[in-house]
């Protein structure tokens, strides 16, 4: 299994980051053990002194594909979650000013949250979903797929031109604007389509 995440696919954040658009997707990938253990707290590591949230909306493939076409995408996927990309964004920045892989800063252990799973077929417009994170109970991230740069369908598309999709992959496809920096007891509560996804301490 393997975590193949999406970058730079929400206008707004990319503005506040300060990055460039980019043409086509930007892909990364987290190892199996980036995943965090379920119904534990996630630690701050100690190597880094400024720890994000990003929440994303996530897929979970169901078949094997190689060179998907867009069309044929949604045949790919039949859950979808919310989860959170934990960013070391200072050692992120060291790293971009390097021209270094961002992998230090964003495949570590524990780096990706995964909450709960929904049947896609329950969600309606799934180019329409709305989530949210909130932080100690004030919303810091919200958006809505439509602002996707780059569709869910069109992601698996792209995707599948470099890497052959397995059987329970997870594509994280991208955050809104919204991210901060995380402290010790932040409590962290996810919502997709106005149905909690996930509750999570800091510590």
């Amino acid at each position: 299994m393997k975590i193949i995440c999406i970058g730079r696919n929400y206008a707004a954040h990319i503005d506040e980051l300060d990055n460039v658009r980019s043409d086509e997707p930007v892909i990364f990938i987290k190892p199996d053990t980036a995943i965090a253990q379920p119904n534990l707290p996630f630690f701050i590591p100690e190597f880094s002194n400024e720890l994000h949230h990003e929440v994303e909306v996530l897929l979970r493939i169901n078949r094997v594909g190689k060179h998907i076409q867009s069309k044929f995408a949604y045949k790919y996927y039949d859950q979808i979650g919310l989860g959170i990309d934990f960013t070391a964004r200072d050692i992120q920045q060291q790293l971009k000013l390097e021209g270094l892989p961002w992998e230090k800063a964003k495949a570590f252990d524990g780096s990706a949250f995964v909450g709960k799973w929904f049947d896609k077929s329950t969600l309606g417009d799934l180019g329409k979903l709305t989530f949210s994170l909130q932080k100690n109970g004030e919303v810091v991230q919200a958006a809505d797929t439509s602002l996707m740069l780059w569709s869910i369908d069109e992601i698996i598309a792209y995707v599948s031109k470099y890497f052959t999709l397995k059987i329970g992959d997870i594509i994280f496809t991208g955050t809104p604007a919204g991210v901060s920096q995380l402290v010790k007891n932040d409590r962290l509560e996810g919502h997709l389509n106005g149905q909690k996804a996930f509750s999570l301490i800091v510590k």
